[in-house]
């Protein structure tokens, strides 16, 4: 299948082009052939990747059940007048309790993992207030939970074929509805999910 062939070559292209091979502000795309249920046509944008493993939060997919008022009432944050209309993202399976947001670098705290010139990591109750009070960054998407793996684990699931790589997009990142983030990254890459398969990425 001549896509399957061209799908290959562009994840191979742009694995050899990642410095390192490491991953870190990058986005991955899950491929068709992913075995994971738990990330069917997921976007994981890197929040870390080095030698002893990585670190990433699922931007697509929402804890419906769960409002940002209802988690700052779980948190005892109290703030002063309305509270804004904050989605809460699923971020991944390890550690649904613990809280993330991805954001623009206009807010640095202390703790900020800073992951790009342009966006940045912070885990603390502040930013959460920060983003009641609308105070926050500019740019923002509050996630709980993570990706993880281990040492190895990723670039062995991208040599199988199980994600594809591309850059980060803001638009895509942070206002693009949730349904469709997956196959506007995907076109970014010129991949026409319509034409992908579970076969999609072998020869």
């Amino acid at each position: 299948m001549r896509l399957a062939v061209d799908v290959d070559k562009l994840r191979r292209k742009r694995f050899l082009m990642t410095t390192a091979g490491f991953f870190d502000n990058k986005l991955l795309l899950a491929m068709p052939i992913m075995a994971d249920p738990r990330f069917e046509r997921s976007v994981i944008y890197m929040c870390s990747h080095d030698e002893s493993g990585a670190m990433g939060l699922v931007v697509n997919s929402a804890i419906e059940q769960l409002s940002f008022e209802a988690l700052l009432e779980q948190l005892s944050i109290d703030t002063a007048g309305p509270i804004p209309d904050v989605a809460v993202h699923a971020g991944g399976p390890v550690e649904p309790g613990r809280g993330f947001v991805l954001h623009s670098a206009d807010f640095v705290q202390e703790s900020t993992l800073i992951v790009s010139q342009t966006l940045a990591l912070t885990a603390t109750v502040d930013i959460l207030k920060a983003l009641a009070e609308g105070k926050g960054p500019m740019h923002h998407l509050l996630a709980l939970g993570y990706a993880g793996w281990g040492a190895g684990q990723l670039e062995r699931e991208i040599q199988e074929n199980a994600w594809m790589i591309a850059e980060p997009d803001d638009e895509i990142l942070f206002y693009t509805e949730l349904d469709l983030k997956w196959p506007r990254a995907m076109a970014m890459l010129g991949v026409d999910v319509a034409m992908l398969s579970s076969d999609a990425g072998h020869s």
